[in-house]
């Protein structure tokens, strides 16, 4: 359910304050992803060779890798059930070296070489030929709830456009590239609760948008400095708002407007699949909860600050996850849904 996109490591943002909109502090921490990926890339990558690793090494890969990521809410919590726990680990793992690869090595031509390289390992995983740490572990995930191929190409189609796209025209199309970055991830979810059903993937899509769009709205200063806007262009024409307001990276009426707009359409699509926190399977409500639960406090965050996103980065403080944490597990049955509403 998680959007790992929009779970990108939020360790720039830690400390909180100013820190978050300094273009310096921004570059050091993307050079410092960089890094990263490269270490992993040198002991795992298309050129690392050695012998694969075992399935009790994978799990312990994935389970480390999971646990290593600060995220505005962990993506493995004590509310997901024990027996889903590494299959979730699993999951996460192919979705945070995806993203790595698409993000984090600084060039787009070494991402798409990279992205290849990874969707091939993702057919050769599903040959039972898996060699890769994560694809050793995520065959496990794959076999035990016959989880198709088709979410985790999507996730990929939408980081090798992200290499390419940089700006969107229309609201639709803002949509359609949620469809491929932000759902598939809600579906594997499914995969894993035995519930992939019509009616709940599509309840599902409606709060990984969400997610997503609460997610642009939060990052459309740090998403700028990587050199891509999500604010599509027919609501910047509606809202009198251009590239040169955006370069100037600060708050302007204009703005300020367009991203009211934007949180307004990211809170009805998560209200639009609540029904989900009541209609997945018993062991799975809390954590889905969590998720809409997040989404929906970004968005109240972000309105409190009058949709001001370039002063400061709008984030949800200890406290408060511990609040949101309190309120999602101590909800009687059958009203989860509307405990988690802020």
């Amino acid at each position: 359910m998680h959007n790992f996109r929009c779970g990108q490591p939020n360790c720039l943002h830690a400390t909180g304050g100013r820190a978050c909109g300094d273009l310096g502090s921004r570059w050091s921490y993307i050079r410092q992803m960089t890094a990263s990926i490269s270490t992993e890339l040198a002991r795992y990558g298309p050129r690392a060779g050695g012998p694969p690793a075992t399935l009790a090494e994978a799990r312990t890969y994935c389970r480390r890798l999971a646990r290593s990521h600060y995220e505005n809410f962990s993506v493995v919590s004590f509310l997901v059930p024990r027996r889903l726990r590494q299959h979730f680990c699993n999951i996460y793992a192919y979705c945070r070296w995806s993203d790595d690869l698409a993000d984090e090595t600084g060039d787009s031509t070494r991402s798409l070489e990279l992205l290849d390289w990874w969707r091939q390992e993702l057919e050769a995983c599903y040959a039972g030929r898996a060699t890769h740490p994560v694809f050793v572990a995520l065959r496990e995930s794959i076999g035990s709830f016959d989880i198709p191929a088709a979410p985790f190409h999507h996730l990929l189609t939408a980081f090798r456009r992200d290499q390419h796209q940089t700006r969107y025209e229309t609201w639709d199309e803002l949509l359609d590239y949620c469809r491929y970055s932000a759902n598939p991830v809600g579906h594997l979810v499914l995969y894993l609760g035995g519930c992939a059903d019509d009616v709940r993937r599509e309840q599902s899509d409606h709060i990984c948008t969400g997610l997503q769009l609460v997610n642009f709205c939060q990052d459309v200063d740090r998403d700028y400095v990587r050199g891509r806007v999500y604010l599509p262009r027919d609501l910047q024409r509606r809202y009198g708002v251009d590239e040169a307001m955006l370069a100037l990276r600060a708050p302007t009426a204009p703005l300020q407007d367009l991203v009211a707009d934007m949180t307004g359409r990211a809170e009805s699509q998560l209200h639009a699949g609540l029904p989900l926190v009541e209609s997945a399977p018993r062991e799975l409500r809390r954590q889905v909860a969590l998720f809409a639960a997040g989404g929906l406090a970004i968005a109240a965050a972000i309105r409190r600050r009058n949709f001001d996103v370039w002063t400061e980065r709008p984030t949800l403080g200890r406290r408060e996850k511990l609040r949101l944490l309190l309120r999602v597990w101590t909800a009687p049955r059958g009203s989860i849904g509307r405990r988690i509403l802020p």
